[in-house]
Parts: C-alpha cells; sequence; structure tokens
C-alpha cells in the first residue's frame, strides 16, 4: 500500500521513547477527567458550550473577533486559504511550507490556487524575497492573493519568526492588497521561547490557528481565528471539508484544559531539546543544528552511517525519530523526560559506534 501509514517494522520492540513527533503525546489522566467531565451539547446546532468557551477564548488569545473550532490543522489551513483566495489565484509562500509539501496538494485541488515558493534560510523568507515576488496584475499572471508564514518553522528545524519580521511582512502584504495567513501550529512553543504573546505574535495576520494535538498534548482539535465575517464563511468550508462535529465539546475541554495546564511547561520540551542538542555535538561525525524551541534536527553521515540506517536501528531499539527534509528529526514534547533524552543519546551512540 502506497498511501496508508506503514505498520511498525515486524520483530520491532515497543517504542519507549517516542521522539517521532509531538502528535504522538497521549492524554494525561487529568486532561481525560476534564474531557470526561464536559458539559457538551451539538456543536452543530450552536448548542456546545465547551465549544463556545475555547472559541471565544481562542479570539481573545490571539486579539481576533471570532474563532471556529476544526477536527484538524490542515483542514484549518484548507478552509482559511478557500476563504481568501477564488480559483487561479495564488498564496505567497516558503518553499517548505507545509501548505506545500504536507497536505496533498488540498489547495490545488479543492481550492484550483497555486503556492508560489520563497526560498530563505530555516524556514523562513525575508520582507525583500517578499517584495521581490510581487508583481502587478496582468492577464498572463495569477492574481496573488494571499501571503502565508508558518510559526514555528518545522522544516526549519522550529525556528521562530521574529516579531519585527512579520509585522513586516504584513505591512508589505496588505499595502500591496494580500491578505495574510499564519499557519499556527506550533505557535505557542514561539510565544514561549520568545516572550511574546500569542495576541502580539499575529498582530496583522487576517487569520490564524493554534494546533492543540502538539506540543500542548490535545489528542484532537484546531481553532481558526479571525475577523467574524471571515469566520462566518469558513463555517462554510468546514461543513463542505466535512468537517462538522456533534458532541465537540469532549475534545473542546482536553483543548481548554491544555490552555491552563500545558502552555508555560513547553519550556520544558525546550530545555530538553537544548540538552539533545548538546549531546549530539558531542558525537564526532554528528552535525546538527541548535533548536530554537522543541525541534532537534541532525545528520549522521559524518559518522559513515546513513541517517535512515540510524532512524531503523533506533526504532529496533524502541527509540523512535522521524527522517524529515532530509535530515533525522527528534521532538521534544510532554511525554519525553529528560531521563529519557539520556537515554536516547546513549542508544544513538552505540548504534552509531556499531555503523
Amino acid at each position: 500500500m502506497v498511501h496508508a501509514p506503514e505498520r511498525p517494522p515486524s520483530g520491532a520492540p515497543p517504542i519507549r521513547i517516542n521522539l517521532y513527533s509531538d502528535t504522538q503525546t497521549k492524554p494525561t489522566p487529568a486532561m481525560l477527567d476534564a474531557m470526561m467531565r464536559a458539559e457538551v451539547g451539538d456543536e452543530q446546532h450552536g448548542d456546545d458550550p465547551t465549544v463556545h468557551a475555547l472559541c471565544d477564548r481562542m479570539a481573545a488569545l490571539m486579539g481576533k473577533e471570532a474563532a471556529v473550532f476544526m477536527p484538524t490543522g490542515t483542514m484549518c489551513n484548507v478552509a482559511a486559504t478557500l476563504v481568501h483566495c477564488r480559483p487561479g489565484e495564488e498564496i505567497i509562500a516558503h518553499e517548505t511550507a507545509h501548505i506545500l509539501t504536507s497536505e496533498g496538494g488540498a489547495h490545488a485541488a479543492l481550492g484550483s490556487v497555486q503556492i508560489l515558493p520563497l526560498k530563505g534560510d530555516r524556514g523562513m523568507y525575508s520582507p525583500d524575497a517578499l517584495r521581490g515576488a510581487l508583481r502587478g496584475k496582468s492577464r498572463h499572471t495569477p492574481t496573488q492573493r494571499l501571503v502565508e508564514v508558518e510559526q514555528t518553522a518545522n522544516t526549519g528545524g522550529g525556528a521562530v519568526w521574529d516579531r519585527a519580521v512579520l509585522a513586516e511582512i504584513a505591512d508589505i502584504a496588505h499595502g500591496a492588497g494580500l491578505s495574510t495567513h499564519m499557519d499556527g501550529a506550533r505557535l505557542m512553543n514561539a510565544c514561549i521561547a520568545s516572550g511574546i504573546s500569542a495576541a502580539e505574535m499575529t498582530a496583522g495576520f487576517d487569520s490564524v490557528w493554534l494546533d492543540f494535538t502538539k506540543g500542548l498534548g490535545a489528542p484532537l482539535g484546531a481553532v481558526l481565528c479571525g475577523s467574524r465575517d471571515f469566520i462566518d464563511e469558513a463555517w462554510r468550508w468546514k461543513q463542505r471539508l466535512g468537517g462538522a462535529m456533534r458532541q465537540a465539546g469532549v475534545c473542546a475541554a482536553g483543548c481548554l484544559y491544555s490552555l491552563d495546564h500545558h502552555v508555560e511547561r513547553l519550556a520544558d520540551d525546550h530545555a530538553n531539546a537544548k540538552a539533545l542538542f548538546r549531546g549530539l555535538a558531542q558525537i564526532p561525525g554528528i552535525a546538527v543544528t541548535e533548536p530554537d524551541t522543541n525541534l532537534v534536527y541532525f545528520d549522521t553521515a559524518g559518522t559513515g552511517v546513513a541517517s535512515m540506517d540510524v532512524v531503523r536501528a533506533l526504532r529496533m531499539e524502541g527509540v523512535q525519530v522521524s527522517f524529515l527534509g532530509g535530515r533525522i528529526r527528534a521532538c521534544l514534547h510532554l511525554d519525553v523526560t529528560s531521563v529519557m533524552v539520556d537515554e536516547a543519546l546513549q542508544v544513538l551512540r552505540g548504534v552509531v559506534a556499531r555503523g
């Protein structure tokens, strides 16, 4: 099978240290308790008080007028671009942006829009690169409609966009008559790392969403925020995309719990990422990038062992990492402790030594 997820390799032991992704987190007992006790109603009928509480809180957190609860972050991105853009129009984004590399071509398939990829270090393009990509209107070229950024930049190593750069990009886009959208999958990681509030970080962006299934540790859900008119139109696309839910307060309660208990602790993941970086840097032949947040990217070619071989060998030792953008990625999250980081380094040293 090509498109279905692969099952664990035959004979592989249980995973004891999961550095594959922060999407791998399990709900804590306290979060599950909050979900079990959630007051619910029919979300489609406007009767779910817990969903309303989450959306109202998120709109206030992001400094926007309204919000809508979605099953996934990808649906937030797709719904947002479908609201912003008409068929035949163009989105400007970094060449490694999630909307371009990881959403199955949804924006072209469903919205008939194209994405103009910009280059830039660490998953971020510069204001000058954006200026250079803008062009006047012509019947020969697609109308440019939307400028998109990803905070943090995943393939860029979990890099944090500088707030001043984001403000300049938003000003350039709006000055040219384009709208702005922020993929905020790991937005709270950026806020904790920089000390900048979510509302300040997203100021100037017409739409933004936050994923609760990554560092915040909820089992399901993302919230898209914007103006009232924008969110009203996003509801129509939510329906079309199959995002309609019923007693969704069960899941929204997990998201609310994460806002209360799992935001500040993201600093622990960042500290563990730094510790992993320091340990990797001490292994001869490993090239590793210092992390801004919770993602550590490294390459083992200098050890004489190919990175994909290392990924497979680690899995057979009960340690799971991912391979992304030509490098190994280790993701730190609430289910990974500092003790696990030390153990993962020990296992990796053994794998490299054995060749």
